[in-house]
């Protein structure tokens, strides 16, 4: 035992209501909580970063959860095609352009479905005339042509869900989701069967 200077007195015993805590969790604990945490949210992100920034428009509708998509079928072509597009938000509008660092509106929906492994049409002219029609409800992945004041007179957008759809609609305006507009031209589903 450790002997005290003189005048000291011997040390007092801890009171009866100190309150004893049990081993602290330290720095790892907090580590592997982050980390669930940042792991949980990263597929989340983009989403996120709108809401940060005001883009409360661009959630998309919550509805009853779809059937998962069959493994290779065309549900799960369209789903590649939408994420793929969805992707591209907020990148710039220029005439011709095919990405990835910028689209026009058919250079998108092209580049959206090459990505899912179908080819299709490059202008909106040619995918209007070329991919069959839709017959019933629109689903993600079908391609809305609109008439349009552009050199092609057409334009194109992709359906990403209920009532939305993505699209790079002219210069000077980033690609952007928004709601389906009326008046479109015609509706057309890449992938599938005529």
């Amino acid at each position: 035992m450790r002997q005290l200077p003189p005048g000291w007195g011997s040390p007092l015993p801890p009171p009866p209501y100190v309150h004893r805590r049990g081993p602290a969790l330290g720095g790892v604990a907090v580590l592997v909580v982050v980390t669930v945490l940042a792991a949980l949210a990263a597929p989340h992100a983009r989403t996120l970063r709108g809401l940060v920034a005001g883009g409360l428009a661009d959630l998309p509708a919550i509805g009853r959860p779809a059937r998962p998509p069959a493994a290779g079928g065309e549900g799960a072509r369209a789903a590649l095609a939408v994420a793929f597009a969805l992707r591209q938000r907020g990148k710039p509008y220029r005439w011709g352009a095919e990405g990835p660092g910028a689209f026009d509106c058919s250079g998108l929906t092209w580049a959206a479905w090459r990505t899912a492994g179908v080819s299709i049409p490059r202008s909106a002219a040619g995918q209007l005339a070329g991919l069959p029609r839709v017959r019933g409800r629109l689903q993600p992945g079908d391609l809305l042509i609109y008439p349009s004041r552009g050199p092609t007179r057409r334009h194109v957008a992709l359906v990403v869900g209920r009532g939305r759809m993505v699209e790079a609609p002219a210069r000077g305006v980033p690609i952007r989701s928004t709601s389906i507009r009326r008046g479109y031209l015609g509706a057309v589903r890449p992938g599938a069967g005529r």
